[in-house]
């Protein structure tokens, strides 16, 4: 290529279409290929792996057995492994090794443990061997050797394990019946309580007598709640010793034989025997128990509803407290408001709020709504309660308004440019034809401007739902006893923490005191998020969409 033909092509503008065509498909390709990384480490967690029995031997050492799943696997260089004390075979200068997940962490006090190639035995996977899943301490690996009712063996040998998924069943469904009554019907009660304690304490506030017709009421009631709890505590107490009926006897990779309530246990399954149909059965059991359960163990296990849950809340909140004030404020400047200097200043002001750190708003929310405007709603409203706080401390009603305040700057914007699309002749013909100015707004632009208004709302969305810092302050917490919705009136509590799947990823993978365990849970949870930010985008542009084709149809 001549020098005046590569010149005309320069200034053709080619070059930089593709130049920019290039750095589109590369950035592409980039979150195509973090989407199934955190997609294959976060879901792969839940195949019922196979599991292995390793026999092993250190050098000085005696041969032991280690059962357990493979993690992860390296190859490090002798050098590596001499800084901590393990010499390799002389001549060998580099060597595999395994993390392996043995379980059991109250008998071997850690539940991963890095292995060394070159002292590996054949690997096997006994058809019979045990992973089960319990509700505190983690995974337990072994072989079942009995199962008993009251301490006493009522089956061995192979007929045990038909007998333990049998008698697994009845726990669950009683700890199932334990929660539900706990958390309903007890649950209803002590609200009541609360609710009688409340009354008192504002008779007293207002120096009514003890001996007053209210107190005895309110006394009267409050027996009737105490005899129904009294009930309800009988009852817990029967399914309790229910729960506590069955036990299974499991033998260790050590040779131990160790007895485990069947209270303790979620599952037991045998994955070296398990056909693949079993297996994807299995996993996606586990796939809905992770988006449907509480979580456990410091949230290293079990599901995330509850920080689903809180996020989605929080979401659909400040959606609806961010688009009238965005809306409104947007109005005002383009429509109202006489432009000038001031008007610009303003305009300038929204522009740079969009840029504040997100903390500043945390800071801002937690002075302002939580300590100030929540303290004097206290005040006023909550006397009874007081010196505890009802909105006076973090709850989703302030984490919702400061994500909304953090979020307007994005919805004023959109729906200016959206006001300024429309043309001007079309307010004059409104007019002409004798709408007043309002009605013109409400009846002809506000309708023309919101497919802009949604795209306002849907980048506000997409920031707030992956948003943290703020949210530490405002209103998240590591574990929620109860979800801002319930059967209890008044059925939705504002003033209530809440549980973020943001927070949970940064809780699970910087707190956590098991990083391996964790680990998964952090990509799974990840993927989780990105998966709710993707709905809750789509279903606000496919509203913005219909609100278009509206628009269109209306103009033909």
């Amino acid at each position: 290529m001549s020098n005046k033909s590569f010149s005309s092509w320069m200034k053709s503008g080619s070059p930089w279409v593709w130049l920019n065509a290039g750095a589109v498909s590369i950035s592409l390709v980039m979150v195509v290929g973090l989407l199934l990384l955190i997609a294959v480490r976060g879901l792969s967690h839940f195949w019922p792996a196979d599991i292995m029995a390793i026999p092993y031997t250190e050098p000085g050492k005696e041969v032991i057995t280690l059962v357990g799943e493979a993690i992860d696997s390296e190859v490090v260089s002798a050098k590596q492994l001499s800084r901590v004390g393990i010499e390799l075979p002389e001549g060998q200068a580099s060597a595999e090794r395994l993390l392996i997940k043995v379980g059991n962490r109250d008998y071997f006090g850690l539940d991963f443990r890095w292995i060394n190639q070159p002292w590996m035995g054949e690997v096997s996977y006994p058809a019979e061997l045990l992973a089960i899943e319990r509700r505190e301490w983690g995974e337990f690996y072994g072989y079942l050797s009995s199962v008993k009712q009251q301490g006493e063996i009522v089956v061995s040998g192979d007929a045990a394990f038909a007998e333990l998924q049998h008698r697994l069943i009845r726990s669950n469904n009683l700890v199932g019946d334990i929660k539900s009554l706990a958390k309903n019907e007890m649950g209803k009660i002590n609200a009541g309580l609360e609710e009688l304690r409340l009354e008192k304490r504002k008779l007293e506030l207002r120096s009514v007598a003890d001996t007053s017709i209210q107190f005895a009421e309110l006394a009267e009631a409050e027996k009737l709640l105490d005899v129904s709890y009294k009930d309800l505590q009988n009852k817990l107490a029967a399914l309790y010793k229910e729960l506590n009926r069955d036990q299974m006897m499991v033998v260790m990779s050590d040779g131990r034989e160790v007895e485990i309530p069947l209270a303790k246990v979620v599952q037991a399954l045998r994955p070296n025997a398990m056909t693949v149909f079993e297996k994807l059965v299995v996993y996606g059991h586990e796939i809905w128990k992770f988006v449907s359960g509480d979580p456990r163990e410091a949230n290293t296990e079990g599901g995330v509803f509850p920080a689903i849950f809180g996020t989605v809340m929080m979401v659909l909140i400040m959606a609806v407290l961010v688009t009238p004030f965005g809306v409104i404020a947007a109005v005002y400047l383009k429509e109202y408001a006489t432009q000038g200097p001031i008007i610009r200043l303003i305009r300038i002001a929204v522009n740079n709020l969009a840029g504040v750190p997100s903390i500043v708003y945390g800071v801002f929310g937690l002075g302002f709504f939580v300590y100030f405007l929540g303290g004097n709603i206290d005040e006023l409203f909550f006397q009874a309660s007081l010196p505890s706080p009802t909105f006076g401390t973090p709850g989703l009603m302030w984490a919702s308004l400061t994500l909304a305040i953090l979020t307007v700057p994005v919805v004023i914007v959109a729906t200016e440019e959206g006001l300024s699309r429309i043309p001007r002749a079309i307010r004059e013909g409104s007019l002409a034809l004798g709408a007043t100015k309002a009605e013109t707004l409400w009846r002809t632009v506000l309708p023309m401007a919101a497919p802009a208004m949604m795209t306002g709302l849907i980048l506000a969305v997409a920031r707030a739902a992956g948003e943290v810092a703020p949210l530490m302050m405002v209103g998240v917490v590591k574990l929620a006893p109860a979800l801002a919705v319930d059967n209890i009136a008044p059925y939705l509590h504002l003033d209530r923490q809440f549980m973020h799947l943001g927070f949970h990823i940064y809780d699970v993978g910087f707190q956590s005191p098991n990083v391996e365990a964790a680990r998964p849970l952090v990509y799974a949870t990840a993927l989780l998020l990105i998966v709710i930010i993707i709905v809750l985008n789509l279903a606000a542009i496919k509203i913005r969409n219909r609100l278009r084709e509206n628009y269109k149809a209306s103009e033909s």
